[in-house]
């Protein structure tokens, strides 16, 4: 089956905004100064994120007798912002770099707009990308800045049949994709009658502070300086966004290719693993330069004790799997997911102080992003379940791929059901149009088992160095 969907990118329509407003707390919230974690701070979360949720017309929402979302949502919010504040408020940074949220009450930026689309013309199958992206979280002017800007901006978009659109950007110092559905499901829960979250949220930065004095105990290649001596760090020109879906079947048929000491792996560790590996036989490396996949590993478990229920900071890591280009691609696909199963492990309360005593002592640094493949699942982060009164999202989660300080580096392994009611995995992937076309013949190959699943699957020869 080839995985590959046609997005309804090619759909234009028109849709018509009134002018950006600040929605702020419906009561006075304190006034104060809060400082975000040694883990929120660093310089690869200082961007905006993405996130979309498209919901249809089938509610029997009757509360108020109020039907239309954008009224229900804007009070929702103003009522939710009384309890997560600090969204209302301005990130300042002080000495160190260090970031710090000014409690100002100012609010968040709030977008009411009108399409003239219904729901069933973007397609049978929602995922990225998303056509006409930009007019569905548009970028207010002077809204996007790290410092000094709306933490939130927020844009609710009634379709002609009666669904909308909620979409968003997140400064992801705030938060991370647990953090966000928290909050989230806060304005859903407000939107429905709740006076009260069911669960409270909960500042507690200093969780994941460093240590006095700060002391790096383990080995964070993540955070590795790297010189892009060959110009590797991909150019945003001729950029292709395509989704790539892994139901059932796709992922047995990738299975085939796991060595049976591995035969308990994780869908996610073999996700990883073919991509990761097809994605750098598609961009034509040096076979002697390093390559890497960053995975996302949400560590609120990791601590002892563990963090609190509410926590909706940045609590994940980037532990990192490190080869050369040669070495992950001549070799059978068991050598990638070992790595990649090894990094996933690193992860501990320990290795979680480490990072943030590294992040003070080396200056808030980014994590490495020349040759790295970034990849994030958010298949359990429950944005679908997101209810503002219409029933579960039918779309829920990342905007597009490719998003961060640097773009193209990133993919979201997202839930998924297709047209045929299969559950699955969408993943958006973010490549140079040269690269795309070698990625689906290299993935394709490998789901219909073109090769010897368990030998030396690729020809190398299309690995060169890049020029």
């Amino acid at each position: 089956m080839d995985p590959i969907k046609q997005s309804s990118s090619q759909l234009v329509f028109t849709v018509r905004r009134r002018k950006a407003e600040l929605i702020t707390p419906a009561k006075p919230t304190p006034r104060e100064t809060k400082f975000l974690s040694d883990i929120d701070d660093q310089e690869g979360l200082r961007f905006q994120i993405p996130v979309i949720n498209f919901y249809r017309n089938d509610s029997d929402y009757s509360t108020g007798g109020n039907h239309d979302p954008v009224k229900v949502i804007k009070k929702a919010i103003a009522e939710t912002l009384v309890f997560y504040y600090p969204f209302a408020g301005r990130l300042r940074e002080g000495n160190g770099r260090k970031l710090m949220v000014d409690c100002t009450g100012e609010g968040v930026m709030f977008v009411e707009a009108d399409a003239d689309v219904t729901l069933e013309e973007f397609g049978d199958e929602l995922q990225p990308p998303f056509p006409c992206l930009e007019e569905l979280l548009y970028d207010v002017p002077g809204s996007a800045g790290v410092l000094n800007c709306p933490l939130l901006l927020i844009q609710v978009t009634r379709l002609k049949c009666g669904g909308f659109i909620f979409a968003l950007r997140l400064n992801h110092t705030m938060s991370d994709a647990a953090g966000l559905v928290h909050f989230m499901t806060a304005v859903g829960e407000m939107a429905r009658g709740a006076s009260v979250p069911s669960t409270l949220p909960v500042w507690c930065r200093e969780l994941l502070n460093s240590r006095n004095p700060p002391r790096v105990t383990c080995t964070h290649h993540e955070y590795d300086e790297v010189p892009d001596t060959k110009g590797t760090i991909i150019p945003l020109d001729g950029m292709v966004h395509k989704s790539f879906f892994f139901g059932p079947s796709e992922v047995s048929a990738l299975r085939r290719f796991i060595p049976p000491h591995l035969r308990k792996s994780s869908t996610f560790e073999l996700l990883t693993s073919v991509l990761w590996r097809c994605r750098t036989i598609s961009l034509k490396p040096d076979p002697e330069e390093e390559v890497r996949v960053l995975c996302i590993v949400n560590a609120r478990s990791k601590f002892n004790p563990p963090l609190p229920n509410g926590f909706y900071g940045n609590a994940f890591a980037f532990p990192v799997a490190v080869t050369t280009a040669a070495k992950l691609c001549k070799n059978p696909l068991g050598y990638a997911l070992e790595l990649v199963k090894k990094a996933k492990s690193d992860v501990t309360d320990e290795y979680m102080k480490s990072v943030a005593d590294l992040m003070v002592m080396k200056g808030r640094p980014h994590f490495t992003v020349v040759r790295t493949y970034l990849v994030s699942d958010v298949t359990r982060a429950g944005f679908g379940e997101v209810d503002f009164g219409w029933g579960k999202a039918v779309y829920g989660g990342p905007a597009k791929g490719g998003v961060g300080a640097i773009p193209g580096v990133a993919s979201f392994y997202i839930p998924f059901k297709n047209k045929n009611g299969e559950n699955g995995i969408v993943v958006p992937v973010c490549l140079p149009a040269f690269a795309m076309e070698i990625f689906v013949e290299e993935l394709d190959g490998m789901l219909k088992g073109n090769d010897d699943p368990l030998g030396k699957y690729t020809n190398y020869a299309i690995i060169k160095p890049a020029l």
